[in-house]
C-alpha cells in the first residue's frame, strides 16, 4: 500500500530545528512561504526570514549577497518558477561557488490540479547541467529532513534540492545513513535493478513486491544524489543484473535516466530502459495518483513495463 507523507511538513520541521542551532541560517522565499513550508521558520525567526515577493531572480540574487556576507542562506520557491532564475543560479551561485541551498518544492507532478504550467518536469536536467551544482532529490519525509540537515550543516557550495508537495511516499523509518553524494540500496537486486528518485522510490518498492509475485527479483536503489552520482555503485549493480531501469517523475531526457545512461554507456555495462514522462507536458488532474497513473508510473505500471522489458532482455 502506498502511504503518502508531506515534503513541505518535513521542510518546516527541520528548518525550525536548524534555526535554533545555527544563528547564521537565513531563509528566503518568493511569496510562497505558506505553500513551501518556509513560513514556519519565518514565524519563529522573523529577523532571519526574507520574503522577496514574486521575483525568483531577486530571490537568488539576494541569497547570493547574504552568502557573500558570510551567512547561510536557503532560498525556497516552487520548482517550476525557480527555473525563471536559471541564469542567476548559473552565473552567480555556481560560477562563484556560493554557499546557497536552493530548495524547490511542488516539483514533478505534485501540483496535479494546477496543470502543466506548474508541473516542473525539466529541472533535474537543467540543474545537473550546471558545473559545480550538487543536485539532491529525497524520497520521503525522513530522508528529506536528513538531507536538508546535511545540506545546511555540512555541505559547502551551491546545492539544488527537488521536493514534491504532499506526495512523499513513505520509505524510511529513521533519518540515519544519508549523506550528500550518496545513494541507498533499499532492496537488493537480482534479475532487475530499479534506480528511482523522489516519490518514485516508494512506488518502485511497491512495484518490486508485485514483480516478486511473478517470479522476478527486482532491487530498488534510491539515487537521492543525482549529482554527483555514485557511478561505481551503479556500474557494479547493473553489471550483476539482467536489466537496469530508471524511474522518475521527470522528463526522460536529461534527468535520472540521462545520468544513469551516461554512466552505463561509458562503462559499457548493462541494458537500460528509462521510465518517466516522455516528450510531453503534464496535465491537470483531480488527484495526484490519477495523474501518476496516466503517466504509467504507479506500482502496477512500473511492474508491467519492467516485466515486459525483462522478457525482451532474456531472449
Amino acid at each position: 500500500m502506498v502511504v503518502f507523507e508531506s515534503y513541505r511538513r518535513a521542510v518546516s520541521s527541520i528548518l525550525t530545528e536548524l534555526g535554533d542551532r545555527l544563528d547564521d541560517l537565513v531563509v528566503l522565499d518568493a511569496d510562497t512561504g505558506r505553500s513551501t513550508g518556509s513560513l514556519a521558520f519565518g514565524k519563529k525567526f522573523p529577523g532571519r526570514y526574507v520574503n522577496v515577493g514574486i521575483s525568483e531572480q531577486d530571490l537568488i540574487g539576494t541569497a547570493a549577497g547574504l552568502a557573500l556576507a558570510g551567512l547561510r542562506p536557503v532560498a525556497m520557491g516552487f520548482a517550476m518558477f525557480l527555473m525563471r532564475a536559471f541564469e542567476q543560479i548559473r552565473n552567480t551561485l555556481a560560477r562563484d561557488r556560493l554557499n546557497v541551498k536552493v530548495i524547490a518544492t511542488h516539483a514533478g507532478l505534485s501540483p496535479h490540479i494546477d496543470g502543466a504550467s506548474h508541473q516542473s518536469l525539466e529541472d533535474l536536467a537543467l540543474m545537473r547541467s550546471i558545473p559545480g551544482m550538487t543536485v539532491v532529490s529525497p524520497a520521503d519525509f525522513n530522508s528529506t529532513r536528513a538531507l536538508i540537515r546535511a545540506a545546511v550543516e555540512d555541505h559547502v557550495g551551491p546545492l539544488y534540492m527537488r521536493l514534491g508537495r504532499d506526495n512523499a511516499v513513505h520509505v524510511y523509518d529513521d533519518e540515519e545513513g544519508f549523506r550528500i553524494g550518496g545513494l541507498r540500496i533499499v532492496r537488493d537486486p537480482v534479475d532487475v535493478v530499479i534506480y528511482a528518485v523522489g516519490p518514485m522510490v516508494g512506488m518502485s518498492l511497491e512495484a518490486a513486491k508485485i514483480l516478486e509475485t511473478r517470479g522476478i527479483k527486482a532491487g530498488v536503489v534510491d539515487v537521492y544524489t543525482v549529482k554527483p552520482i555514485d557511478s561505481d555503485t551503479i556500474v557494479k549493480l547493473s553489471s550483476r543484473s539482467i536489466l537496469s531501469v530508471t524511474v522518475e517523475e521527470h522528463n526522460t531526457a536529461g534527468g535520472l535516466g540521462g545520468a544513469v545512461a551516461e554512466v552505463l554507456a561509458e562503462a559499457g555495462a548493462g541494458r537500460l530502459i528509462r521510465m518517466g514522462v516522455h516528450e510531453r507536458f503534464g496535465t491537470s488532474s483531480k488527484t495526484y495518483l490519477d495523474l501518476v497513473e496516466a503517466m504509467g508510473l504507479t506500482p502496477r505500471g512500473i511492474a508491467s513495463r519492467v516485466e515486459s522489458a525483462l522478457a525482451t532482455a532474456r531472449r
